[in-house]
């Protein structure tokens, strides 16, 4: 840890963000204990639901290492190398067991709370935590935890037949880290040579504006001036088509996106400039 002038940077989260990785965290529990095999394989993925829940687990601890300020290098950001660390932290790690795995992801998302939250001894700076996708301060990496927690809580619930726990509440609570990350994850050779500007909106919550420039994105909090396209989205929908986990055609057929202005045809290619890690 560095030593500085005693500043502490800690304290209480954004309100309902250290309550929904607590919920959160919980409902996934609740999923693990209600299920007969673990065994069971999560859809469109090469893991099981054990897997699945050991890497939420190993997920979490590493989550709240870095908020305490251990330093836990995993990958350099590419959807590669953390697809790489993901295999060795699986392979190292073998308990699939639905009980010892969720009292862990519980436990686990606790302790991260306390780190980020507990005041820092003065004289003491635990400095920005050096997350897999980059630095980031505490809000935004609590809602790294949230958005990561949701991704695969809605893997186990579809394997295992249950309702996620995906709402628009929660939604909200992942935008630091969403509008954080968009341009860390853009895909170059979906960015190259490409200009446009796009106001997304999400029904009943935050509009900001995403801008392309020839391979550069950048994300503002509010709209961009004179946007091409306008893209109102439902917020669980926005969120499932950035992790991956939904196609934007059929959330487009759902009406839950709708895009206009002066170039509306640009919004099918809006998830496509990016690469879910």
């Amino acid at each position: 840890m560095r030593t500085t002038t005693g500043q502490d940077t800690r304290g209480p989260l954004p309100e309902g963000l250290g309550q929904a990785i607590r919920g959160t965290a919980g409902d996934i529990a609740a999923l693990l204990r209600g299920a007969r095999d673990t065994a069971v394989p999560v859809p469109g993925s090469e893991w099981t639901v054990g897997e699945a829940a050991a890497h939420l687990a190993l997920a979490n601890e590493l989550m709240a290492d870095l908020a305490a300020g251990r330093e836990r290098p995993y990958g350099d950001g590419t959807p590669q190398s953390l697809a790489e660390a993901n295999e060795r932290s699986l392979a190292d790690f073998t308990e699939r067991r639905a009980e010892p795995l969720a009292v862990m992801i519980t436990e686990q998302a606790e302790a991260f709370l306390d780190a980020v939250t507990r005041p820092a001894a003065k004289g003491v700076d635990v400095g920005t935590p050096d997350s897999p996708l980059g630095p980031m301060g505490r809000e935004v990496l609590a809602s790294y935890l949230l958005t990561h927690m949701l991704g695969h809580g809605y893997d186990l619930a579809r394997a295992l037949g249950r309702p996620h726990m995906i709402d628009r509440a929660r939604v909200g609570l992942c935008m630091p880290f969403m509008r954080a990350v968009m341009p860390r994850v853009a895909d170059a050779s979906a960015t190259a040579g490409f200009t446009a500007r796009y106001r997304i909106r999400l029904r009943g919550g935050e509009t900001f504006g995403v801008s392309v420039a020839d391979g550069t994105v950048r994300v503002t909090a509010g709209p961009p001036d004179g946007p091409d396209c306008t893209i109102l989205i439902e917020p669980t929908a926005f969120l499932l088509v950035a992790l991956g986990r939904r196609d934007p055609w059929g959330a487009i057929a759902r009406g839950q996106i709708v895009a206009w202005g002066r170039r509306p045809w640009l919004a099918p290619r809006f998830p496509t400039l990016f690469k879910a890690p």
